[in-house]
C-alpha cells in the first residue's frame, strides 16, 4: 500500500519576516515572480540552482492553493524585495527573467518587436 504522509512546504521565515525557499537565500518571490511569468518549475529550477526541483514544485504547489494569502504577503513586501531584486540583479542578471520580461512585454503590446 502506498504510504501518503503530509508533506513540509520547504519555506522558512527569517528574523525580518521574509520567506526563502528551504536552506537557500532565494525568496518567495523570486519562484512566484518567474511563474507569473510563464517560467515552467524545470526552467525555475535551472535558474536557481540551489532549490531542488521538487523543491520548486511544492512551493509552487502551495502558492497556487494560498494565491491570496500569498499575493498579500508579497504585496506587503514589495517595496524590501524591489530593492533587494535590484540589487541582486546588478550583482546577477538572470537570462530567464530577463527573456521572460521581454516576452510579456511582447505579449502585452499585440506581439510586435519589442526591444531587447
Amino acid at each position: 500500500m502506498l504510504q501518503v504522509s503530509d508533506e513540509k512546504i520547504p519555506l522558512r521565515h527569517d528574523k525580518s519576516g521574509n520567506v526563502f525557499v528551504g536552506e537557500t537565500r532565494v525568496m518567495l518571490d523570486c519562484l512566484v515572480e518567474m511563474f507569473d511569468l510563464g517560467a515552467s518549475p524545470e526552467e525555475i529550477a535551472a535558474e536557481y540552482d540551489s532549490v531542488a526541483l521538487p523543491d520548486v514544485y511544492a512551493v509552487l504547489t502551495y502558492y497556487l492553493r494560498h494565491q491570496d494569502e500569498v499575493k498579500a504577503y508579497l504585496a506587503k513586501q514589495a517595496p524590501e524585495s524591489e530593492a533587494a531584486r535590484q540589487a541582486l540583479g546588478a550583482a546577477f542578471p538572470t537570462r530567464l527573467r530577463d527573456k521572460l520580461l521581454r516576452a510579456k512585454r511582447k505579449r502585452e503590446a499585440g506581439g510586435g518587436e519589442v526591444p531587447p
